[in-house]
């Protein structure tokens, strides 16, 4: 299971960080990816980082404001975002898969529940 907190209503320019606590699963072996959907919206992809190297990707809509990372022993990943923008705006969630990351909502199989960031402009 994995259990997404940390959403809330910002102002823009400002930060937020977002976690997402992994259980009954060996986390370590999971690669995990943070996606957004905006109501009316597809479900997009974020960022993603590997399990075994730690490598990341981002889409090109954050990159520079927001940095994932995961802490193994507490098998939880972050979202780091900064210079919030209005058009940031979504629920936000995790999803873990086997395997390297990838930005395909389709290849996560685990997904969190949600969690939901407001940015006012």
């Amino acid at each position: 299971q994995l259990q997404a907190s940390g959403g809330g209503l910002v102002q823009a320019g400002g930060s937020l960080r977002l976690s997402c606590a992994a259980s009954g699963r060996t986390f370590s072996s999971l690669s995990m990816g943070w996606f957004r959907q905006a109501p009316g919206k597809e479900r997009e992809f974020v960022a993603a980082i590997s399990w075994s190297d730690g490598s990341t990707n981002y889409a090109d809509s954050v990159k520079g404001r927001f940095t994932i990372s995961r802490d193994n022993a507490k098998n939880t990943v972050y979202l780091q975002m900064s210079s919030l923008k209005p058009e940031d705006t979504a629920v936000y969630y995790c999803a873990a898969r086997t395997g390297g990351w990838t930005i395909r909502v389709s290849d996560y199989a685990l997904w969190g529940q949600g969690t939901q960031v407001t940015v006012s402009s």
